[in-house]
C-alpha cells in the first residue's frame, strides 16, 4: 500500500474540510461577522479521479464499495473513469491453493462474511487477457460504466466461472449489458483493444505504482495525488475534499481578481 502526492497542500480530515470559518470586516464602524462553509462551492468538472484496475483482482473487488461510495458522494463535482492495468504473469497465483490462501488473507482483512471463489483459476493460463479486454471492448459499444467489468468480476470471484476463456468472458459481459456476444468477442480480440489496454497499463506504470487498485486524483489547478493499494474510501474522501477546496479557493480568487497579470 502506498501514497504519493504532488502539490496537494494540506490534505485535511473530512471533518476539518467541513469546518466553518469566520471573518470579521469593518462595516459602518461596526464589525460584521458571518460564516461560510468550505464545501459550499459546487464546481462541476473541477476534478477527475481515474481508477486503474485488473478486472479479476481480488483487491479491486474489495475496493468496489469504496469506488461506488466516491461516485455517489461526488456525483456533481468529480469526473470518474477507470482504466485497465494488466498484471504480469508473476502477479497471479501459481496454484489454486495459493490463490485460496491469498483470498483468506484479503477476506479477513476486509472483514468479509464470505470467501472469494478460486474456481476461475486455470494453471495453464499465464495472463488473463480475456476478462480485461472484454471489459475494455464494451466501452466501444457505449458501455462506459462499471456494469460489464463488475459482472465479469462477480462471475469469477463469487461464482468461480472460467472467465479467462474468451467465450466465457464475452458471454458474461454480453448478458450483463444486453450486447451481442459475438460482436463483443470480435472487438475484444482486436489489435485496437489490446493496444489500448497496453497503453493504459503503461500509463499506470508511469505513475511508478505496482499495486491494483490505484486511484489517480487530479483537480483543475494541477494538484495530483496517487493512492495505490488502498481499498477503503476514507483516505480518498479526505484528499478529494482538500483538492476540491483548493480548486474552489482558486476559482474564488479568479472571480475577485481575474487572471494573473502578464508581467
Amino acid at each position: 500500500m502506498g501514497l504519493q502526492t504532488s502539490r496537494v497542500r494540506g490534505v485535511r480530515p473530512r471533518w476539518e474540510c467541513r469546518e466553518k470559518q469566520k471573518s470579521r470586516i469593518p462595516a459602518g464602524g461596526q464589525k460584521v461577522e458571518w460564516t461560510f462553509s468550505r464545501e459550499s462551492s459546487k464546481l462541476r468538472g473541477a476534478m477527475k479521479v481515474t481508477y486503474f484496475l485488473e478486472v479479476i483482482s481480488s483487491w479491486c473487488f474489495w475496493a468496489e464499495p469504496a469506488w461506488a461510495e466516491l461516485k455517489r458522494r461526488y456525483v456533481d463535482t468529480v469526473e470518474f473513469g477507470w482504466k485497465i492495468a494488466l498484471m504480469p504473469a508473476e502477479a497471479y497465483p501459481v496454484s489454486k491453493s495459493q490463490c485460496e490462501w491469498f483470498y483468506r488473507r484479503s477476506g479477513t482483512i476486509m472483514r468479509s462474511p464470505f470467501m472469494l471463489n478460486s474456481g476461475w483459476f486455470e494453471p495453464e493460463l499465464k495472463e488473463y487477457l480475456a476478462p480485461n479486454l472484454v471489459a475494455e471492448a464494451a466501452k466501444d459499444f457505449g458501455v462506459t460504466d462499471d456494469r460489464v467489468r463488475l459482472a465479469i468480476a462477480h462471475a469469477a470471484l463469487r461464482d468461480g466461472r472460467k472467465v479467462g476463456r474468451w467465450e466465457e468472458a464475452a458471454n458474461v459481459a454480453a448478458k450483463s449489458a444486453g450486447l451481442d456476444a459475438a460482436a463483443l468477442l470480435e472487438k475484444a480480440r482486436s489489435r485496437e483493444i489490446a493496444a489500448r489496454a497496453r497503453a493504459a497499463t503503461a500509463e499506470f506504470h508511469g505513475l511508478q505504482m505496482t499495486q491494483r487498485p490505484t486511484f489517480l486524483l487530479e483537480n483543475s489547478i494541477g494538484d495530483r495525488a496517487v493512492f495505490s493499494g488502498l481499498a477503503v474510501a476514507a483516505p480518498l474522501v479526505a484528499a478529494i475534499d482538500a483538492m476540491l477546496n483548493d480548486a474552489a479557493a482558486y476559482a474564488s480568487h479568479a472571480a475577485h481578481f481575474g487572471s494573473p497579470p502578464p508581467s
